[in-house]
């Protein structure tokens, strides 16, 4: 071993266990990582689901004004409201399972470095995927509001 390294500089004073801590430490934040690709996708389904099903239902209602005969407008709006709904519960079950899983991988970093295993303890935040998520769930939901409340009250 190189004399001019310092062995204070290493956890238990050996570099072994340094390069593990380090090895194990960029293995949890690209889990991290993955996880909020997952969320991404995710996201990126369920705006899909919403925007196709707010399209849907507010495209046959004007089709509806237009020619009331060419097609049932009450079927084109829960078409579009079903899609929309299947949107946020697929959203609902991402930012939950995102939650969870960041929970737990909050959870074993901090036994990790509870052990001595870990350099410095890591207090995650949220990500900007997952504010986006919450964001956009709340766009849905006002999304099938407005077309329940169309569906009920305008009709």
């Amino acid at each position: 071993m190189d004399p001019s390294l310092d062995r204070d500089a290493f956890l238990d004073h050996d570099p072994a266990t340094e390069l593990s801590s380090n090895r194990t430490s960029m293995s949890l934040e690209r889990t991290r990582m993955s996880a909020d690709r997952t969320l991404m996708s995710t996201v990126r389904t369920a705006l899909s689901l919403i925007g196709f099903g707010f399209t849907i239902s507010q495209a046959f209602r004007q089709l509806h004004k237009v020619d009331p005969a060419a097609i049932s407008d009450e079927a084109a709006r829960n078409f579009g409201l079903a899609l929309v709904l299947l949107g946020i519960l697929v959203l609902m079950m991402g930012i939950a399972s995102h939650a969870l899983f960041d929970h737990e991988i909050t959870s074993r970093r901090g036994r990790l470095y509870a052990m001595g295993l870990l350099r410095r303890e890591i207090r995650y935040h949220a990500t900007p995927t997952f504010i986006a998520a919450i964001l956009l769930l709340l766009i849905g939901l006002a999304a099938a509001g407005g077309i329940v409340f169309r569906l009920r009250f305008f009709t």
